[in-house]
C-alpha cells in the first residue's frame, strides 16, 4: 500500500514539474517552483496548485 503512495506522489510531482516548466515565467521563479515541489512533495504541489497557478 505504502509503494503505491509513494508512487501517487511521484506522478503527481512530476506533472507538476512539467506544468511549472510549460508556464512562460523566467527561470528563477521555475527554479524556486520546482525546488518547493521537490523538498515538500505533497505540500508543494499543493501550495502550486492553489498559489503559483495565477
Amino acid at each position: 500500500m505504502n509503494n503505491l503512495l509513494y508512487l501517487a506522489v511521484l506522478i503527481i510531482d512530476i506533472l507538476v514539474i512539467l506544468d511549472i516548466f510549460k508556464k512562460s515565467w523566467e527561470m528563477g521563479k521555475k527554479l524556486i517552483w520546482t525546488v518547493v515541489v521537490l523538498i515538500f512533495p505533497v505540500l508543494g504541489a499543493i501550495l502550486y496548485w492553489f498559489i503559483g497557478r495565477k
